[in-house]
C-alpha cells in the first residue's frame, strides 16, 4: 500500500539504490525550478517575476545565459539532494517495517505516514547543505571563491541555525507526504500485500496525493526556514522572522509562493517519489 507494504524481503541496498536514483534524476531535471521556487519565498519586494528568477544581473541576458544562471551551488545540491532523498525514500521502508512489527494491529496508512515523520525529523542532519545550497541560490555572492571544507570550518555549527524550525517543518510534511501516498493507494484498492505490482500511472497519481499534502502542511514552515537560512550569516531568530513577516507582509505570507511552489515544485517531489517507488517495484518483482 505504500513505500514499505510489500518490500520487507528486499535487502537494504536496494532500498538504498532506490532513494539515489530518484534523487539524482530530480537534480538533472529540477535544479533550475528549485532555484526559482526559492527565489520567489526569499523575495521581499513586489517585482517582475523575470528579475526575481534570473536577478537584476541575468534579467536582461540572452536566453541560454539565463538558463545557466539557475544551476548555481551544484555542488551543494548534488550533495543535499542525493543525500536527502536516498535517505529519505531508502529508509522509510526500512522504519515502516520496524514500526509495523511493533504496531501490528495499527492501521497501515497511520504507520506509514510516522514511520514517514520519523525519518523527516532525521533529515535535519543534512540542514548545512540545504543552508549553503539555498544560499547559492539566492546570495551566490556570499560563497564566491570558498569551498565546502572552508565554509564549513568556519561556519561551524552557525549552518545548523533553525535547525527547530527544520524540524518542525519535516515532521507533518514527512507525515503527510507518506500518508496521504498510502491512503491513495489504499482507495485504488491497491492490496499492500501486491503494493510491488502498482503501475507507474498508479505511483504517480499516489504521488501527486502525497506531494500536494505535503507541500501544503509545510508551507508556513518551509517560508520560516527558508528566511533563516538566507540569512544565516545574520543574527536573526525564527521568532524575530515570524514577527516582521506578520507585520510587514500578513499572516498570508505564511504561504507566499504556495500555488507556483505546488505547480512547479510540487512535480519534482512527485517526479522523485514515483522513481522511488517504482524502482522499489522493480526490485520487488526481480526477487
Amino acid at each position: 500500500m505504500g513505500f514499505g507494504s510489500n518490500n520487507k524481503n528486499l535487502p537494504f541496498h536496494s532500498k538504498v539504490a532506490a532513494g539515489a536514483v530518484s534523487g539524482v534524476m530530480e537534480l538533472c531535471c529540477f535544479h533550475p525550478v528549485d532555484t526559482i521556487a526559492k527565489r520567489l519565498m526569499t523575495n521581499r519586494t513586489a517585482t517582475s517575476l523575470n528579475t526575481v528568477a534570473f536577478g537584476a544581473v541575468y534579467a536582461e541576458a540572452p536566453l541560454l545565459t539565463k538558463w545557466m544562471s539557475l544551476y548555481p551551488g551544484l555542488q551543494f545540491a548534488t550533495a543535499y539532494k542525493v543525500m536527502q532523498r536516498t535517505y529519505k525514500f531508502g529508509m522509510q521502508p526500512v522504519v515502516y517495517e520496524h514500526m509495523n512489527k511493533r504496531l501490528n494491529n495499527q492501521s497501515k496508512v497511520l504507520t506509514q505516514a510516522m514511520a514517514g515523520a520519523v525519518v523527516g525529523a532525521g533529515e535535519v542532519a543534512l540542514l548545512p547543505f540545504d543552508v549553503l545550497k539555498i544560499r547559492s541560490q539566492t546570495n551566490p555572492e556570499s560563497l564566491r571563491g570558498k569551498g565546502l571544507a572552508q565554509l564549513i570550518v568556519n561556519e561551524n555549527l552557525t549552518l545548523y541555525r533553525g535547525w527547530n524550525w527544520t524540524i518542525a517543518r519535516n515532521v507533518p510534511g514527512s507525515f503527510a507526504l507518506f500518508g496521504g501516498n498510502s491512503l491513495t493507494k489504499q482507495m485504488l484498492g491497491l492490496d499492500p500485500k501486491m503494493s510491488g505490482q502498482a503501475t507507474l500511472a498508479q505511483n504517480a497519481l499516489a504521488s501527486v496525493a502525497g506531494a500536494t499534502c505535503s507541500i501544503t502542511v509545510a508551507a508556513p514552515m518551509d517560508v520560516i526556514k527558508t528566511r533563516i537560512q538566507q540569512n544565516s550569516h545574520k543574527q536573526m531568530s525564527g521568532v524575530k522572522i515570524v514577527a516582521d513577516l506578520v507585520r510587514e507582509e500578513g499572516p498570508t505570507a505564511f504561504f507566499k509562493g504556495l500555488g507556483p511552489k505546488i505547480l512547479v515544485v510540487g512535480p519534482k517531489l512527485v517526479f522523485s517519489m514515483t522513481i522511488a517507488q517504482s524502482v522499489l517495484g522493480w526490485f520487488a518483482r526481480r526477487q
